[in-house]
């Protein structure tokens, strides 16, 4: 059977993010690095836990499963009693506010932030020239978006009410790297969104995370 074993990069943002569940949780698992540059993810071993070829990937003894909400969603139910509770099921309001914003994360603010953070940061990695057009059409698609969290957070400390869940964890990998580019202010010019991220990211399971999160042959 085996314990869990997560494969991927830990500056990958969607390894980040189940990493950031794992820490939050404080629970054993066996981290297993994915090569991309050597093509280990589409090597038939890990094809084998997903299909897709991408990272991360992970087992629970016979469990697979891909994805990386879905895995940050299956570690924050099994484990619900132990470390933070990230789901608050035990209200039905509660529970339903946070798979709100997880859906909010996924549908509204990564689609916007990940091409930004790949445009301005990831690009470097391979000597490519930041598309600043691509970038300017995300910032205006995102702004709005931001506008509606910055009104969300005037009335409540986290996205799903008083309590941290899952729901801001999962903004924290892809908003880690946001913060590293010309387009931080799309956060730090918003009161309340950049009182949410401080409190967020400082928290010690992501601080843990994100010192994983470096490219240290970009200056």
């Amino acid at each position: 059977m085996g314990g869990m074993k997560l494969y991927g990069m830990p500056m990958s943002t969607n390894t980040a993010r189940v990493i950031g569940v794992l820490n939050e949780k404080n629970v054993e698992y066996e981290f297993i690095l994915v090569n991309l540059g050597k093509g280990e993810h589409k090597l038939e071993s890990f094809l084998a836990i997903n299909p897709f070829g991408q990272i991360p990937a992970f087992e629970d003894g016979d469990l697979k499963l891909f994805e990386s909400r879905a895995i940050t969603k299956y570690i924050a139910y099994k484990y619900m009693s132990e470390g933070t509770d990230l789901l608050h099921m035990g209200d039905l309001n509660e529970g339903a506010t946070v798979d709100l914003w997880v859906e909010v994360e996924a549908q509204q603010y990564n689609p916007q932030i990940s091409v930004i953070v790949y445009e301005c940061l990831i690009k470097k990695l391979f000597g490519d020239v930041t598309d600043e057009t691509k970038v300017e059409a995300c910032c205006a698609k995102v702004a709005p978006i931001l506008d509606v969290y910055e009104d969300r957070l005037k009335t409540c400390k986290y996205l799903a009410g008083e309590k941290f869940s899952l729901a801001d964890l999962n903004h924290c990998a892809y908003t880690e790297y946001l913060m590293r580019t010309p387009k931080a202010d799309l956060i730090t010019s918003r009161p309340h969104v950049l009182a949410w991220w401080k409190d967020i990211s400082s928290r010690p399971a992501w601080v843990k995370t994100a010192a994983g999160m470096q490219f240290p042959h970009i200056a």
